[in-house]
């Protein structure tokens, strides 16, 4: 016996559906609106240094500001009339989606440096997500740059062992789009709703976009070390804590065999642990939060008056 449809049955199907449609407008549009979301940095693969986001890009993630510009650094482009120093790392520098540009490091640095100086200085940002060492001299290696008048290469502790392993992860992994999702909605399900679901215990380094998998001493500080050597380049190292490093007041044993090589290679070196960090400028065990940005700056414009020389400049 077939249910008869009414014409009350079919209004309230009707009202229920347009619900649903109004409903999934809003979200749409709050999606996008507030959150920036179809909107993500994208990546591009590299045969010479694994990954990269695109060049030119214009976002706006979480009300973060994100730009990259036509050599895929999260800076303005280049200018060859300015001091040159070169920032090299992975998303500790770079910041993320989390961080809005004017709060990076290298942003800060480059409008202080710029007052202090009294003409314009570029700090420029040369990193992505789980970089190593390996990856910034490759991109140096294979991007026609200005000579800079100094090279800092951000490490931590982890970058010991983080070495290249070129496992295909762009277009692959949902932190490594290389297109935007067709709709909003999509993405939320996708890339965050699903994978708290699917993997509600996902490990935490893959979720930070950090390797640890790697075999033997990173070999991109020894070619960092070479690069700058051959170029005339005075090149800095600056030491990242983690959390856990930060809680004990020193680094752990990866940590101390860069520091060990930083130290047989003549390197400046600059560390986080020896200018009074705080957990409370992490927002999670590594990355640093707008605070923790600030504090890197500091840290950098101070040494950087302190000696001069180590960054290329006369005393």
């Amino acid at each position: 016996m077939s249910v008869a449809y009414t014409p009350k049955r079919w209004s309230i199907w009707s009202r229920l559906l347009l619900l649903v449609i109004a409903l999934f407008l809003i979200t749409e549009v709050f999606l996008r609106s507030y959150l920036g979301f179809c909107d993500a940095v994208l990546m591009r693969a590299d045969p010479h240094y694994e990954y990269i986001p695109q060049p030119n890009q214009d976002r706006c993630r979480y009300g973060h500001h994100i730009q990259y510009n036509s050599l895929s650094m999260r800076s303005e482009e280049p200018d060859s009339s300015a001091v040159l120093i070169l920032g090299c790392g992975d998303s500790v520098i770079n910041g993320g989606m989390m961080t809005d540009q004017d709060s990076l490091a290298t942003t800060i640095l480059s409008d202080r440096l710029s007052k202090t100086l009294g003409r314009k200085v570029q700090f420029l940002n040369i990193a992505a997500g789980s970089w190593g060492p390996d990856n910034c001299v490759a991109y140096l290696q294979h991007t026609p740059l200005p000579k800079p008048q100094a090279i800092v290469l951000f490490a931590s502790s982890h970058d010991a062992h983080d070495n290249m392993v070129f496992s295909g992860v762009v277009g692959r992994m949902k932190h490594f789009p290389d297109e935007q999702y067709p709709l909003a909605v999509l993405e939320l399900v996708d890339r965050y709703l699903l994978p708290k679901l699917l993997r509600p215990k996902k490990d935490a380094d893959e979720e930070l976009g950090i390797s640890k998998g790697g075999h033997g001493f990173n070999p991109g500080f020894d070619g960092m070390v070479r690069y700058a050597e051959v170029r005339g380049i005075p090149l800095v190292l600056y030491m990242h804590a983690e959390r856990s490093e930060i809680k004990v007041g020193n680094y752990n044993a990866q940590g101390q065999a860069i520091l060990a090589f930083a130290e047989q290679a003549g390197l400046h070196v600059l560390k986080d642990l020896d200018h009074h960090v705080s957990v409370d400028e992490l927002r999670d065990n590594i990355h640093p939060t707008d605070r923790g940005q600030r504090t890197i700056a500091t840290n950098i414009l101070k040494d950087i008056v302190s000696h001069p020389a180590a960054y290329g400049s006369a005393p």
